[in-house]
């Protein structure tokens, strides 16, 4: 009897326990799905506030667009205004929503073509209602589906056209959408004027708003959006150079090869590669915006356009430079360092003459006569200086016995690599041996690189390269810089910009790195 009741106090207690430890995993997992909840509304928030901390102007932006959507919705709330216009008052709330963008010029283009498209597709609508109603009902059937199938393939075809496509592809559509509304509508309308009338009226009160919102009501110019954007393209390519040439000269360089993350190299120019499509819808933008200048002339924003064409050939040297600090064979420390001053000084000089560029531009006047100096040809002469004083470590050690015989002594020699081709046919027979039958032909592709690397790493003066490509691709950017002077040059022509006078210099020093063999610390020439 008393096991009897052991046992029912056991299994009193188990289901207990059971039930217990169940409440506890339910409160575990509250407590864990809230902590989620709290975490993702906090990133939420978080991204939120970046979004609009790094431009403000699209929170001005957000509040525009809610303004005007609510002074449009007064049109169908108000018993007034909905009497007069009627039902299609909800084509301006639709114009707002479409019309309204982010820059000026935006608003203005599309703005237009709405109103252009709806105004010629009304005049048409009544022009073919007009003809129409001089037959009779079949024949007006016949009539109207024939001109809807003629203008709807003719208006489409137009859209191809570079100069439509580019211009006025916005107002095409609405034409069409407006045309055959009112065509089709008005087989069964007897009214089709008034249609007409109240369509247009309502586009009209729509893109009115838009314009004061996005003209009067702190306007964001696409023509300042596009100047701006060349002067930060500018100040980009120049940190990038500099950063770019410290980086390769510190002794952590092979440390750093495999990183994926976005480093300031890489954000330095990734802007101008990427401007080819803003640019010209900026520029596109841009020449319908009002004249703000003080002579009212048309502003060269395709000078511009051209400007940031140049750049991007120009950042295309410098992503090879920034290449040549993440490729698999590098040139060792003691001989880049012998390069180490005038490439610095070199780098240093031409991140001078951009970010002088981009200080004429900001300030609207013309570049400096001088901005090409005689430290930019003294650097050149020096690097050439060094890169001829070191024939050796380019022209291999065969080439000469006494070189041969000072590489020997000589502490920034590159090291010794096994030359003999018998080494690298030892090594693929063993590789080849070692692998089972069935995986010979898989593993084949994948030793590929493998066997490439260690013929390119067999060459006596290999990692010698790395550093001429490296002065080569810098004196490249010498040799572009020319360009892109000769266009910021026209662009001030053509924009009339101020003349240039010694007081508007923004004095930019690049002193002498010194070279210590002994240390890693490099100067970074204020780079972030």
């Amino acid at each position: 009897m008393s096991s009897k009741v052991h046992a029912g106090k056991e299994m009193e207690m188990e289901m207990g326990g059971n039930e217990s430890s169940g409440k506890t995993e339910e409160n575990n997992e509250r407590k864990s799905f809230s902590t989620r909840m709290q975490g993702l509304q906090r990133r939420v928030w978080a991204r939120i506030w970046e979004v609009g901390h790094e431009d403000p102007r699209r929170v001005i932006h957000s509040l525009k667009v809610g303004t005007s959507l609510t002074l449009v919705s007064l049109l169908y709330l108000m018993e007034p205004l909905f009497k007069g216009i009627g039902e299609n008052s909800i084509w301006a709330v639709m114009t707002v929503v479409v019309v309204l963008e982010f820059t000026a010029g935006a608003t203005l283009c599309k703005g237009l073509n709405r109103g252009l498209g709806t105004l010629l597709a009304g005049s048409l609508a009544y022009l073919i209602q007009y003809v129409a109603n001089e037959t009779s009902q079949v024949a007006r059937a016949i009539f109207v589906g024939a001109i809807v199938f003629m203008i709807g393939a003719a208006a489409t075809y137009m859209r191809f056209i570079p100069y439509i496509k580019k211009n006025y592809d916005y107002g095409v559509v609405i034409f069409l959408l407006t045309f055959n509304l009112i065509t089709v509508s008005s087989y069964r309308v007897d009214n089709v004027l008034k249609i007409a009338h109240e369509r247009f009226y309502t586009i009209a009160i729509g893109c009115g708003i838009c314009l004061f919102m996005s003209l009067l009501i702190f306007p964001n110019w696409s023509g300042e959006a596009l100047h701006n954007c060349t002067i930060y393209k500018l100040e980009g390519l120049a940190k990038s150079i500099e950063a770019c040439v410290n980086e390769y000269f510190d002794a952590k360089l092979a440390e750093r090869k495999d990183e994926t993350s976005e480093d300031p190299i890489y954000k330095g120019y990734k802007a101008v590669l990427d401007s080819k499509s803003t640019d010209e819808t900026l520029a596109f933008h841009a020449s319908w915006e009002p004249r703000h200048s003080r002579y009212c002339y048309i502003y060269p924003w395709q000078q511009y356009v051209k400007l940031g064409t140049v750049l991007r050939h120009f950042g295309y040297t410098v992503v090879a430079l920034h290449g040549c600090l993440r490729t698999e064979i590098q040139t060792p420390l003691a001989v880049r360092l012998l390069f180490k001053d005038p490439c610095i000084r070199l780098a240093g000089e031409v991140s001078k003459v951009l970010m002088e560029l981009a200080s004429s531009i900001r300030d609207r006047r013309n570049c400096s006569p001088e901005i090409l100096s005689d430290h930019l040809h003294e650097a050149l002469q020096d690097l050439n200086t060094a890169l001829k004083s070191q024939p050796r470590l380019f022209l291999g050690a065969e080439t000469n016995p006494v070189n041969n015989r000072n590489q020997q002594g000589s502490s920034a020699s590159l090291q010794t690599v096994k030359t003999d081709t018998s080494a690298l046919a030892e090594w693929r027979s063993k590789r080849a041996s070692e692998l089972p039958p069935k995986e010979g032909g898989e593993m084949r592709k994948m030793l590929r690189p493998q066997l490439s690397k260690i013929a390119i790493t067999s060459l006596e003066f290999s990692e010698a390269l790395p550093i001429a490509a490296f002065a080569s691709l810098l004196v490249e950017t010498v040799a572009r810089l020319d360009l892109v002077i000769e266009e910021v040059e026209e662009l001030g022509r053509i924009a009339r910009f101020k003349e240039f006078n010694l007081g508007d210099e923004i004095p930019i020093t690049c002193e002498k790195p010194r070279v210590d063999v002994s240390s890693n610390h490099l100067p970074t020439h204020g780079i972030e």
